[in-house]
C-alpha cells in the first residue's frame, strides 16, 4: 500500500489526502468529515458515537430549552394562563430543530450521525496546533477533528432561533393576554441574549465542556434544587406535595440528577453502575430530613434564649 512513506506530516492534525487510491505528497488540513490516522493519511470518519457523545449533545441540547422554559416562567407571571402553553411550544421548537439537525447532518436523511472519535482535549481546539516545521512558515491544518461534535451544536442553535423567530411571536401575541405589552415579548428578548451566549460558549469552550459538563450537571442540579425548595419553604413531605408544580420541578431535577451519575459513569460496568441511580432522590430527602434544624428564625430564637 502507498501509506507507508519515507517523510511524515509534522504536527498533529496534518495529513495527506487520498486521491483515487494513491496518497498526496504534500501535507495539509484534512477534508471535512475526515481526520489524519497514524499513517498521516486522511481518513474518512465512519463511526458512530459512543454513549457519552450523545449525552454531551443531549446536554447542549438541553440548554436553550432549560434557558426557554426558565424564563418564560420568570416574565409570564403567577396569574398568566399562557406560561404551560409557552412551555410546550418552546420544547417543540428544540425538538424539532434537534430533528432537523440530525436530518441535514451525514448521512443526510437519517436519524444518525458519523463521528470521529475524541482522543484528547487538543482535538476540539486544532488552530492552536498548526505546526512551523522550518519555524518560519506555518502549515494551517485547522479542522473538526471532532467531526460532527463541534459544528452540529451551531446548526441546533441556529434551528432553534430560526423556529423561535418563527412560531414564538405570533403565539405570545395571541395568549399573552393577561401580560403588559413590554411584558409579553420578554422571554423572546432574553433569547435573543442567551443565543449568542450559547454559541460563544460553544465555540471557545466546547472541548472543556466535553469532559466537564456532567459534573456541571450535578453541581447545577443541586443548587437550584435546594434554592427552589428553600425559596417555596419547603420543610416536610406534606409541603413538597401541596402543589403539583413542586412535584414536576422535583421529578425534573431527579432527571438530571439521574442524568449526571449516566455522563459520569457511562453505564461500563451495568452491575456496578446502575445501582448508584438510587443516590438520585437523596439530596431531596437529605433537605427535607434538616431543614427543620437550619430554620433561621429556629436559629434566632435559640440563640436570643441563650441556648
Amino acid at each position: 500500500m502507498v501509506v507507508a512513506m519515507s517523510s511524515t506530516c509534522p504536527g498533529l492534525y496534518c495529513g495527506r489526502m487520498l486521491v483515487n487510491g494513491s496518497v498526496e505528497e504534500n501535507c495539509g488540513v484534512c477534508p471535512r468529515g475526515e481526520r489524519a490516522n497514524l499513517q498521516k493519511v486522511c481518513e474518512r470518519c465512519t463511526e458512530s458515537p459512543e454513549l457519552y457523545d450523545w449525552l454531551y449533545l443531549g446536554f447542549m441540547a438541553m440548554l436553550p430549552l432549560v434557558l426557554h422554559w426558565f424564563f418564560i416562567e420568570w416574565y409570564s407571571g403567577k396569574k398568566s394562563s399562557s406560561a404551560l402553553l409557552q412551555h410546550i411550544t418552546a420544547m417543540l421548537e428544540c425538538s424539532v430543530s434537534a430533528v432537523v439537525t440530525l436530518l441535514v447532518t451525514e448521512p443526510v436523511g437519517m436519524l444518525s450521525i458519523r463521528s470521529c472519535r475524541v482522543q484528547m482535549l487538543s482535538d476540539w481546539y486544532t488552530m492552536l496546533y498548526n505546526p512551523s516545521p522550518d519555524y518560519i512558515n506555518t502549515l494551517h491544518c485547522t479542522q473538526e477533528a471532532v467531526y460532527p461534535l463541534y459544528t452540529i451544536v451551531l446548526i441546533y442553535y441556529a434551528f432553534c432561533l430560526v423556529l423561535m423567530m418563527l412560531l414564538r411571536p405570533l403565539l405570545v401575541k395571541k395568549i399573552a393576554c393577561g401580560l403588559g405589552k413590554s411584558d409579553r415579548f420578554k422571554s423572546i428578548y432574553a433569547a435573543l441574549y442567551f443565543f449568542p451566549i450559547l454559541t460563544v460558549l460553544q465555540a471557545v469552550g466546547g472541548g472543556l465542556l466535553y469532559y466537564a459538563f456532567p459534573y456541571i450537571i450535578l453541581v447545577l442540579s443541586l443548587v437550584t434544587l435546594a434554592v427552589y425548595m428553600s425559596a417555596s419553604e419547603i420543610q416536610s413531605f406534606k409541603n413538597l406535595v401541596a402543589k403539583k408544580k413542586r412535584l414536576v420541578v422535583l421529578f425534573s431535577h431527579w432527571l438530571l440528577h439521574a442524568y449526571g451519575i449516566i455522563s459520569i459513569s457511562r453505564l461500563d460496568k451495568l452491575e456496578q453502575d446502575l445501582p448508584l441511580l438510587a443516590l438520585v432522590p437523596g439530596p431531596a430527602l437529605f433537605y427535607i430530613a434538616t431543614a427543620k434544624f437550619t430554620e433561621p428564625s429556629r436559629i434566632l430564637s435559640e440563640g436570643g434564649n441563650g441556648h
